[in-house]
């Protein structure tokens, strides 16, 4: 075989390999050598090839070999020698060759929010490729992420106006605090970024979703979505070809601080009809591809600590949307196969986006899923110019975004509204002016047109009921109404549609002479909770206590109007 060396510049920012007894070595902090050069030392000089082996490198820090740092190209997954080399017998055909980042290390990721912690084989397996990386150590014990979900620009709806004065200004304020507190903060996507329909038609895809979302300025991590596969491509493996490159691998793993975190691509693109200048019918499997799985067992393998965090991040949400009972079915085709990958380990968060909608389920004591609201909410519709003036998701969860602060092993999260403080948790109605007519809301529509989306809110209610949606909720949250400040009233969980989103999507479409799209119309959701008062005009306290002991409170004023622009 022919060898190459490759010596391209490779972005790599921080993380942890938990348990994978990664030796720190004497590294000092911020210092590195040149980005794909030759190591020094006792690691000077090029390593010699080994029969079978395609792909050969090192990984250093200030010029000394990091060993046991995790290497995959896709398939076949090896750790660093003391040296910090490594040889993978690479068929290379997943174009990548790529590091599982290792606690406490970081590169430099210039100008870009990109942590390219890959890079492309230059020749195809009959050449010999030395491809190497290099770190500089940083303590990230302390971290941050924000989970992004559901993105969709696309050049429509106002919604790069909404995105840079709405999500951009928050997210920077929430970066800007939590540095203060001296955590490393970071961005992780749950996937569709982008909308495929329009890529062609509004000429909109990654490379302008970067040239704004590089304003957030922190490291952004990416999980691919149904919407970032090119519609032209009828074949799952070919439309994802936009993302690679602009984007790096559909499936990795990196760790920051104690914390392991996976990606996966849990689309199969179908795409029937699709053809270059057509677009296909973007259809596909909710699944895990089989060498996805096979090369999750391996990266899970190379973990000897099974009780620390990891994280799993994927578009498609495993579990479908709870019951008020606590009960869930599986959505993914292969989800039993994919849990039992995690089989022995103890500590394990799965996030996903999708749905616009807010819901957590714990599958089992040691396997919890945690589905985040969208940051277009109902698809920028809602906050559109002419429209509701507000950024409201299908259940009536604002539009926003998941922190997950980490301490080492210890953790916490919150499910982040824009543009309201983090102690914004839940929002509360007076069911006696939740009457949701044409007259009201919609006033160029008509009552029929407007009954197939309200529901019971069709009917006026004299109950002197409080409804509360309580958006962060799970089943260890505590949710308390209070007349009068003293009196405690039952409180039931139900599930049902939130009013307003009703009157924010589908009232203001059908005011508009439209017919409200149904992968937009508001769902039913099992985070909300009734309560009869006594009186109607009585004040109620609202006391929800989360799992981590945050108490969020609020008294609620009667009577209370229902209105597009309400808290």
């Amino acid at each position: 075989m022919k060898s190459r060396t490759i010596s391209r510049r490779a972005f790599l920012v921080s993380g942890a390999m938990a348990g994978a007894g990664l030796a720190a070595g004497g590294c000092s902090k911020g210092s590195a050598a040149g980005p794909g050069t030759e190591t020094s030392g006792n690691e000077s000089g090029a390593l010699p090839d080994v029969a079978g082996m395609t792909v050969k490198g090192r990984v250093t820090c200030a010029g000394a070999g990091v060993p046991g740092v995790v290497v995959s190209d896709g398939v076949a997954v090896t750790t660093t020698g003391k040296d910090g080399s490594y040889y993978l017998p690479s068929a290379k055909t997943k174009k990548f060759v790529f590091i599982s980042v290792p606690g406490g290390y970081e590169v430099s990721a210039g100008n870009t929010i990109l942590p390219v912690f890959y890079q492309a084989f230059g020749a195809d397996a009959s050449v010999v490729e030395t491809i190497n990386f290099t770190v500089t150590k940083t303590d990230n014990d302390k971290h941050v992420v924000l989970a992004i979900g559901d993105l969709h620009l696309a050049n429509r709806n106002d919604d790069i106006a909404q995105f840079q004065n709405g999500f951009l200004p928050d997210a920077k304020a929430t970066i800007d605090r939590y540095r203060q507190q001296g955590y490393k903060v970071y961005g992780l996507t749950l996937g569709d970024m982008t909308w495929d329909a329009y890529w062609y038609a509004n000429k909109y895809s990654f490379a302008e979703y970067l040239s704004v979302m590089k304003n957030i300025n922190i490291p952004v991590f990416h999980t691919m979505g149904n919407h970032d596969n090119d519609p032209y491509v009828a074949a799952d493996w070919p439309a994802e070809a936009a993302f690679r490159a602009s984007l790096g691998p559909t499936y990795y793993s990196f760790n920051l601080g104690k914390v392991h975190y996976v990606v996966l691509d849990n689309i199969e693109y179908v795409n029937k009809g699709g053809a270059q200048g057509t677009l296909g019918d973007r259809s596909y499997n909710e699944t895990i591809v089989a060498d996805q799985l096979a090369w999750l067992k391996k990266d899970l393998a190379t973990l000897s600590d099974k009780s620390a965090p990891v994280v799993l991040a994927m578009h498609i949400h495993l579990n479908g949307n709870p019951s008020a009972s606590e009960t869930a079915a599986l959505n993914l085709t292969n989800a039993s196969a994919l849990i039992d990958c995690f089989s022995g380990f103890s500590n394990v968060n799965v996030l996903t986006g999708h749905t616009h909608i807010c819901y957590a389920y714990e599958n089992s004591p040691t396997l919890m899923e945690h589905n985040s609201g969208a940051v277009c909410a109902t698809w920028w519709w809602t906050g559109k110019s002419g429209y509701a003036g507000n950024q409201i998701c299908k259940d009536g969860a604002p539009g926003g975004y998941a922190i997950w602060k980490f301490n080492n092993t210890g953790y916490q999260w919150l499910y982040k509204a824009i543009g309201y403080e983090e102690q914004y948790q839940f929002r509360a109605y007076d069911m006696n002016l939740v009457h949701i007519t044409a007259a009201n809301y919609a006033p160029k529509t008509t009552d029929a047109l407007l009954a197939d989306y309200v529901d019971a809110y069709a009917v006026k209610n004299t109950g002197n009921e409080i409804l509360v949606n309580v958006w962060g909720y799970d089943k260890r949250w505590k949710v308390e109404l209070f007349e009068n400040g003293t009196m405690p009233l039952a409180v039931t969980r139900v599930k049902v549609k939130d009013p307003l989103h009703i009157i924010s999507y589908e009232a203001l479409r059908l005011n508009a002479g439209a017919t409200p799209t149904s992968d937009f119309c508001t769902t039913t959701s099992a985070h909300l909770f009734k309560a009869a008062a006594v009186s109607p005009t009585s004040p109620v306290l609202i006391k929800v206590t989360d799992r981590f002991g945050n108490v969020y409170t609020e008294t609620m004023t009667r009577p209370k109007a229902l209105t597009v622009s309400m808290k």
